[in-house]
């Protein structure tokens, strides 16, 4: 079985740890957002692609759910002695080897894809990660300026997510430099000749928005034969993890299953999901995605381990057999 996955960080790695022990034997590539990454002190920082690679590689720091395991923090208390900003991005010892590599392969003229390849090599992954595109894309949001009243900035999204903690309002998201982006060598084959497309429950917008705002891949995934299938990132009003419903709110979309799975849309209707599960404490809003054309079940979404996080898993390929039908 061919399975192909667009994730953003924590909680597509997290959805993609339970989809490996549900189908250990499937050959998996996973499309992941770099448009969060940002260039801090001379180096390149992936935070979704290193996400994904430390999570399946098992390096990931189980408590943070991001960074590596055992890590030590030498290089921060030295940047911050040296009074050097932004003090609000801490990058761990072992995590800098990984940006020094990658920087150090950039700067030499490879494209993030191989780069991203040579990284994972060290790390064996069961899967294949590809960047969504080579090319740069960084997300900025666009707040009130604090020092100017009735004015506007824009700042990039991890001073927004990790310094603001997404606690001031957002009125627009901007992808810059997405739509001069190409996707990276290999996304529109992995889309196109995939058995099953699956968004798990990564952030909407920031996240497998991204992915698809890249000009080729959205269109990619309207057009691809295999069934497209979504988990609902929001259960209840909230999110499962992070702070979705901030985002969701900058581009007019209510933090709910089903107001999630209409901004998705039907592909059968101009959109680019067949089927999504929501969780089993939200099954009345079926009828309402039934309604946007949208095949849907109910189903336990948190993924509060290995198990239950394969259960839904299974549960995705099951409806992909019911729409492919």
């Amino acid at each position: 079985m061919r399975l192909t996955v667009l994730a953003g960080g924590i909680g597509g790695s997290t959805f993609l740890r339970g989809l490996l022990k549900a189908r250990p034997d499937a050959d998996i590539t996973v499309i992941g957002n770099t448009a969060d990454d940002i260039t801090l002190f001379g180096l390149r920082v992936c935070p979704d692609l290193d996400t994904v690679m430390y999570t399946l590689g098992d390096g990931i720091s189980k408590e943070r759910g991001w960074g590596r395991e055992d890590e030590t923090w030498v290089i921060k208390e030295e940047l911050a002695a040296y009074g050097v900003e932004p003090a609000w991005f801490g990058l761990g010892d072992r995590d800098v080897a990984t940006h020094l590599v990658r920087t150090q392969m950039l700067d030499a003229g490879y494209g993030l894809s191989a780069v991203t390849e040579a990284l994972c090599a060290r790390w064996k992954l069961p899967v294949r990660l590809l960047p969504m595109s080579d090319d740069r894309v960084e997300t900025h949001v666009v707040i009130d300026a604090p020092d100017s009243p009735g004015a506007k900035k824009a700042i990039h999204f991890q001073e927004y997510w990790v310094r603001l903690h997404a606690e001031v309002p957002a009125h627009q998201i901007v992808p810059v430099g997405s739509e001069k982006a190409k996707p990276a060598p290999g996304v529109l084959e992995a889309i196109a000749s995939c058995d099953v497309l699956i968004l798990p429950p990564s952030n909407p917008v920031v996240s497998i928005g991204t992915i698809l705002g890249v000009p080729g891949i959205r269109e990619a995934v309207r057009d691809t034969p295999a069934p497209v299938i979504g988990l609902s990132p929001i259960i209840g009003t909230g999110p499962v993890r992070g702070m979705a419903d901030k985002v969701l709110a900058a581009v007019g979309v209510e933090s709910t299953a089903s107001a999630v799975a209409r901004y998705y849309g039907a592909r059968a209707r101009d959109g680019v999901i067949d089927g999504w599960l929501i969780d089993t404490s939200d099954a009345a809003q079926l009828d309402s995605i039934a309604g946007a054309g949208i095949h849907a079940q109910a189903v336990p979404l948190w993924m509060t381990d290995e198990t239950k996080t394969a259960a839904m898993a299974d549960a995705a390929l099951s409806l992909a057999e019911a729409v492919r039908r």
